[in-house]
């Protein structure tokens, strides 16, 4: 769960204050990321 948050966070940081352009990486890190704590976390 922390790793999704610190993307959540740290992501539109970089894109917005930082000026880093968006990239289709950060779509497939978030994806894997969240299916990471879907396996995690199911009962």
């Amino acid at each position: 769960m922390q790793e999704v948050l610190a993307l959540a966070v740290f992501a539109p940081f970089c894109i917005f204050y930082m000026g880093q352009p968006l990239k289709l990486d950060y779509l497939w890190a978030a994806l894997c990321l969240l299916g990471a704590v879907y396996f995690i976390f199911r009962a």
